[in-house]
């Protein structure tokens, strides 16, 4: 080890002495990361940065660790204000240091509000229920929406720089652990993969970076850094030590908490809050890009998993495991670089038919995105998807042209859900059949399946329905009686053509999505012959 490591080993041994400390403090626990040292006291936790030099961070002066200590106190207040107090000066000497207090400062710790480890979602995958993805899915969405936007004039979110920290994986992997000749391989063909995906993606992620997508974000936002503290959805620990690896494309940071989440067997929520994201955000053209910062995100984890085994504490048994860790991120990296089969889902059905609930069951099964027409058509009115637009019938945003420019809009986002190669799931009523005809169309262009689910309710469950969400309030459709007693009146039934190309679905005949695969593989196998 290094002097700059036995000197902070030698901190940590004299920190865990109460006489350190200006309060009271009966127990002291202390937490080890590859980068830092956090201590718990009880009724405050102290991060202090180890004097390390990992290339992609640079703590190896004071001066540089007090800098961070503040960078990481300006960034995480954004999201966890709670949390985040202050940063304090530790002074004496390693093996007799003192919290605060006068004399010759020898570190510095962010002091934060402390929550106990148990909080943390990534110890509790049971907290995770489909409301707070759904929360946890609009808190990020805000963030996005209100953080800095990067700076044409610099280097942030170009080409060059969205590749560097992921080229610097490889190189570190291969630097610090030694690698059989499949290991190599599998690196290798990583590696090619990641180098195609940048060519051929070049012209997106320059127009994203021209259309400020590349935002000051958290930089590190998975499960091990939220928290659910008295019931409130916290994200701390953001990325203060390398601005390029926190001033990046919106879509690169969601890509880690939807990897993380999938490679902790919770893809139903990974989908969830992918689609809820999106639906917030309307950004469906990130949905090209996802893949391969999901595959990048899979390589830091691989990558700090490397890091880790060089530790000197490491029980063998940890050693094992970490390795373990390591060789599931490679694979779950090589999993993003297969090819997907998209395909073309339209719903048919009056207001309050079920549409929306039965298509948020299939999204995971079916690697689906979803887009409704609620939400799409307030957007096109720049309304928030729960706001009210005050409009009449056939008035406002519910004018027949407003609605032919909505639908116009919803073909527009298949088409570019479908190129990104997932199964696009329009959830609109579809009542008329040029409606119909058009998307059918869009599919044959693009060589896609295409089905259409075909929802039928009796008249007075729709009835029932309809008044039960406006009561309940907080759904994006503002159909009411009158609006369902038009559409009854024009309503286009499918056609003999449309009927088998479609899947009826009633209050008694619920659909699965084998049953959907099984549709759609049988349209791909014709396509292929």
């Amino acid at each position: 080890m290094i002097k700059g490591l036995d000197c902070h080993m030698e901190l940590i041994q004299g920190l865990l002495q109460p006489t350190a400390w200006p309060e009271s403090v009966t127990e002291i626990r202390h937490i080890e990361t590859h980068i830092s040292t956090v201590l718990l006291t009880g009724e405050y936790a102290y991060k202090i940065k180890k004097p390390i030099d990992l290339g992609f961070l640079d703590f190896s002066t004071l001066a540089r660790r007090k800098h961070f200590c503040e960078e990481e106190i300006r960034l995480n207040s954004r999201l966890a204000p709670q949390i985040y107090r202050d940063v304090v000066p530790i002074t004496g000497t390693p093996s007799q240091p003192r919290i605060g207090g006068a004399g010759q400062v020898i570190e510095y710790a962010v002091r934060m509000n402390q929550f106990e480890p148990d909080a943390l979602l990534s110890n509790h995958l049971d907290l995770l229920t489909a409301e707070r993805i759904d929360q946890l899915a609009q808190i990020v969405a805000d963030f996005h929406g209100r953080i800095a936007v990067a700076d044409l004039n610099q280097s942030f979110g170009t080409v060059q720089t969205i590749f560097a920290p992921m080229a610097e994986n490889f190189v570190q992997i291969r630097a610090l652990i030694d690698l059989s000749d499949a290991d190599q391989q599998q690196l290798n063909q990583l590696e090619s993969w990641t180098k195609g995906e940048l060519e051929s993606l070049s012209n997106l992620l320059t127009t994203r970076r021209a259309q400020g997508h590349i935002r000051e974000c958290h930089g590190d936002m998975h499960l091990g850094n939220i928290a659910l503290v008295d019931g409130e959805i916290l994200i701390f620990d953001g990325i203060e030590f390398a601005p390029n690896l926190r001033w990046i494309d919106t879509i690169s940071e969601i890509a880690f908490l939807i990897m993380d989440l999938q490679e902790k067997k919770q893809s139903n929520l990974a989908q969830r809050f992918l689609n809820s994201y999106l639906a917030i955000t309307g950004d469906y053209e990130g949905l090209s890009v996802l893949p391969f910062y999901q595959a990048y995100r899979a390589m830091v984890r691989a990558k700090v998993d490397v890091i880790r085994l060089q530790q000197p504490d490491l029980s063998p048994n940890e050693q094992d495991s970490v390795r373990a860790d390591y060789r599931a991120y490679l694979a779950q990296a090589e999993g993003y670089t297969c090819e997907v089969e998209p395909a073309l889902i339209i719903t048919h059905g009056l207001s309050g038919s079920g549409k929306s609930t039965a298509i948020m069951a299939l999204l995971n099964e079916l690697s689906a995105i979803q887009i409704r027409s609620d939400i799409e058509r307030k957007r096109l009115a720049s309304l928030a998807a729960s706001a009210n637009s005050g409009s009449a019938l056939c008035q406002g945003i519910y004018h027949p042209q407003a609605t032919e420019n909505t639908y116009s809009h919803l073909k527009q986002l298949a088409e570019i859900i479908i190129k990104a190669g997932y199964v696009a799931i329009v959830d609109a009523t579809f009542l008329k059949h040029s409606h119909r005809l058009s998307f059918h169309e869009l599919a044959q262009e693009l060589g896609v399946p295409f089905l259409i689910l075909d929802f039928e309710v009796p008249e007075d469950m729709l009835r029932k329905r309809i008044n039960q969400r406006l009561a309940e309030g907080g759904d994006p459709s503002e159909a009411n009686q009158d609006v369902l007693n038009t559409q009854l009146i024009n309503q286009q039934p499918l056609m003999l053509d449309e009927e088998i190309l479609s899947i009826k679905i009633t209050p008694e005949n619920k659909v699965e999505a084998g049953e959907i695969k099984r549709f759609l593989k049988h349209q791909s196998a014709t396509f292929k012959n």
